[in-house]
């Protein structure tokens, strides 16, 4: 993943309460398996009409928020199921950072794992924060001090450090394990080797491996 450290940019104003994770990627969609294009499906029944033209006056088919990296959310943004491509589509449309009052937990547990820092807003800090989004001042997310900044407001926020330092660093799960256990990973192929010699893969072109026939 991207590390995530400071992100600053226009904001989209998208203040809709209750988008669900089914609005944010529609369920038909899921049997696509590849991360790579699915920003376009994002918000999908409502940025297209049925005939594959985009609708003019949805947020973010429109300049210049079509290009905008931060989303102001109304409350309860990813409520509903629990697929991870609601948080993989955003990422892919160029969403880093989506602020809003609250989150559905799935969803905010999902986003970190992809790259994207949800953020929670209380209710002046969130409604100031989406009139600046309105305006198109130039919003900044520092990680690093925890802070949303805009001309003339802001305000700080919380992370749990693992996730923090998951974004910091760009680290996905096992990016994670690799970095905080991979002394106790190695000890115990070591150990396991020494224990069960039989279980282990030898490689090697033309070289025989465990369970194999030998003549």
């Amino acid at each position: 993943m991207t590390p995530f450290t400071t992100l600053a940019g226009i904001a989209a104003p998208f203040p809709d309460a209750d988008v669900d994770t089914d609005i944010i990627f529609p369920a038909r969609f899921l049997l696509l398996l590849d991360k790579d294009g699915l920003g376009k499906h994002l918000f999908h029944d409502r940025r297209w009409r049925e005939d594959g033209s985009p609708v003019p006056d949805f947020v973010l088919n429109r300049p210049p928020y079509d290009r905008a990296r931060i989303l102001v959310a109304g409350p309860r943004f990813g409520s509903g199921s629990s697929r991870e491509q609601a948080v993989w589509t955003l990422a892919d449309f160029g969403i880093r950072c989506v602020i809003a009052p609250s989150f559905g937990e799935i969803f905010f547990a999902n986003c970190p794992k992809t790259g994207v820092l949800p953020v929670i807003a209380g209710a002046a800090d969130h409604a100031a924060l989406m009139e600046a989004a309105r305006r198109c001042e130039t919003v900044e997310v520092d990680l690093e001090t925890q802070r949303v900044t805009w001309p003339g407001g802001g305000f700080a926020f919380a992370v749990e450090e693992h996730r923090r330092r998951a974004l910091l660093q760009g680290l996905d799960e096992i990016g994670m394990v690799l970095a905080d256990d991979a002394a106790d990973i190695a000890a115990f192929e070591r150990q396991r080797g020494a224990r069960t010699p039989w279980l282990e893969i030898k490689g090697g072109a033309g070289r025989p491996v465990a369970g194999d026939a030998q003549a």
